[in-house]
């Protein structure tokens, strides 16, 4: 099949990271892939203006995702973060919208770029907030969506909506990790982003909070961006790492950190516990699917919940712990992106037999 992906810029951002994995397996599956994108985003004024007069200091430069170097994909960058047009797109067998604000330009598309596929992994954080999203559900689209909860949220505003779920899976050959003991030191960590909707400011609280209980708490951050100023001194900030690194991180870790208020799914937990590290997290995207048996599932936001749950693994018997550890992996073992590129080849079919 010819296969148009329609993205935003090529951030760093998780859901940018999944297009790329399907996109690059695809073409190893014979499909010719095209990805039309925004160009590099830039700071807007008021984010400049914002952080200089927070944190004194310009704001770092707006950091392109490399999920897409080397890959062999036809790239085709537009001049300007525009909707996008026919003359941008070529003649293909499907096209894909891959973010909100990319859908009615795709849906609005001539019948010869493709059948009309929408790629839903937005969910309802800042930018993206529901009142937005909601309209692009009612659009002749054949939805692909990565959690079930996301499925579920589009029927409810469009039941005759046609929703294939495909949900992330973890690459169990960049994360992996023997099994282990707890540390020598009790070590927690977290990805940090600035968004208020991933809830990094929860997760320092929480540490906080934990380290008064648990004095020697160790803790790791990893991040895309320059430290940010609010972490603790005692915090071990790692900056733009490569998975090999991300791996490390996350298997030199007794518990890792979700603390997001929203989220579509999640990777750092499948990640994590791929790495053998069970994770406590919020209620939020796929967690309550993954996160049962294999970590602790909070039920609130509150950061003293957070802090207790830091506290009850880092005082758990290494016994307890590692039965834990092994229940991480075991929830994620057996379902690979090469598995869940089946399901999402299998949808990409579905979407063009519908035309």
């Amino acid at each position: 099949m010819n296969i148009t992906f329609v993205c935003p810029e090529l951030s760093p951002a998780g859901g940018v990271r999944v297009i790329a994995i399907f996109a690059k397996n695809l073409k190893k599956r014979g499909h010719s892939v095209s990805i039309v994108h925004w160009p590099k985003g830039r700071r807007s004024l008021p984010s400049i203006v914002k952080t200089l007069a927070k944190k004194r200091r310009l704001p770092p430069p707006y950091r392109e995702g490399s999920y897409f170097n080397d890959s062999g994909l036809t790239m085709i960058p537009l001049e300007s973060r525009r909707a996008v047009k026919d003359s941008d797109v070529p003649d293909a067998d499907l096209v894909v919208a891959t973010w909100w604000e990319t859908a009615a330009p795709v849906a609005a598309l001539s019948a010869s770029k493709g059948s009309k596929v929408y790629f839903m992994q937005d969910y309802g954080a800042a930018g993206q907030e529901f009142p937005k999203l909601v309209p692009t559900w009612h659009m002749p689209f054949f939805f692909i969506t990565i959690a079930q909860w996301l499925k579920d949220a589009i029927l409810r505003e469009n039941p005759a909506a046609s929703v294939s779920v495909v949900t992330n899976a973890v690459d169990a050959v960049k994360f992996d990790a023997p099994p282990r003991s707890k540390q020598a030191v009790p070590t927690v960590g977290f990805i940090h982003r600035e968004m208020h909707s991933k809830g990094c400011d929860i997760a320092v609280s929480a540490i906080l909070a934990a380290k008064t209980k648990v004095p020697a708490l160790a803790v790791h951050v990893v991040g895309v961006d320059s430290r940010p100023d609010y972490l603790p001194s005692f915090v071990q900030y790692h900056e733009s790492v490569d998975d090999a690194g991300l791996s490390k991180i996350y298997a030199s870790c007794d518990a890792w950190i979700f603390s997001s208020r929203s989220e579509g799914y999640g990777l750092p937990i499948t990640e994590a516990m791929a790495c053998r590290t069970p994770v406590i997290g919020t209620r939020a995207g796929a967690a309550p699917e993954l996160i049962p048996g294999a970590g602790i599932l909070l039920d609130t936001f509150e950061p003293s919940e957070m802090a207790d749950a830091i506290v009850n693994i880092a005082e758990m018997p290494a016994e307890a712990w590692q039965d834990l550890s092994a229940r991480a992996r075991e929830s994620v073992a057996g379902y690979s992106w090469e598995d869940a590129t089946d399901r999402f080849e299998q949808a990409l079919t579905s979407a063009a037999g519908r035309v």
